[in-house]
């Protein structure tokens, strides 16, 4: 059971520690010459990052570590699940969006969720570089960062794989469906 300060329990930090240690070892290509001992540091320095960690685990993300920034020193972790999170499709892209609709409104939106879980969507190019390291999204699509230009005109962005190419596409930022999703990253 969570509690409201964002921090997970010495259980719950164990057990994520294991499953983002397993998929870190088998996915070694995401992050050639980065060290589990070194992420795993820092991750136990920061628990509220470590519950946002959590938090795109549960929703289904698979975070994993896919570079680090040496001006920063902080290591980067996106969502490699397969296809966008299951834990987070069927919603708009943000708040007004969501406020827009009249009948049959999402349960949430994408800004929204990723702001409470505490991590970033995607950027276009973030996803780009996401597909550099496997195909991602052959089957869904994930809600990335809308430029504010196309936000203001009422539309967003979206982004997948289809024919071994990334797309990048837009709708209406109030529509939602099942098989769109988003995807965050989040810097420790």
């Amino acid at each position: 059971m969570k509690n409201n300060k964002k921090e997970l329990s010495p259980e719950q930090s164990i057990e994520l520690f294991n499953v983002l240690k397993a998929r870190f070892e088998k996915n070694t290509n995401r992050h050639k010459g980065i060290e589990w001992a070194k992420v795993q540091a820092k991750l136990e320095t920061d628990t509220e990052k470590l519950w946002s960690l959590d938090e795109m685990e549960i929703s289904g993300g698979e975070p994993d570590v896919v570079g680090h920034d040496k001006q920063t020193d902080e290591y980067i972790f996106y969502d490699c699940s397969a296809e966008s999170p299951k834990g987070r499709r069927s919603i708009c892209y943000d708040h007004e969006a969501l406020e827009a609709r009249k009948e049959h409104k999402p349960e949430n939106s994408a800004v929204e969720m990723a702001r409470d879980m505490g991590i970033e969507l995607l950027t276009e190019e973030q996803y780009r570089e996401l597909q550099k390291l496997g195909n991602f999204d052959t089957k869904t699509s994930s809600w990335v960062k809308t430029p504010v230009d196309i936000r203001k005109l009422g539309g967003a962005i979206f982004c997948d794989r289809r024919y071994d190419t990334v797309f990048v596409y837009h709708n209406g930022a109030e529509s939602y469906y099942a098989a769109r999703g988003f995807r965050g990253s989040l810097r420790v």
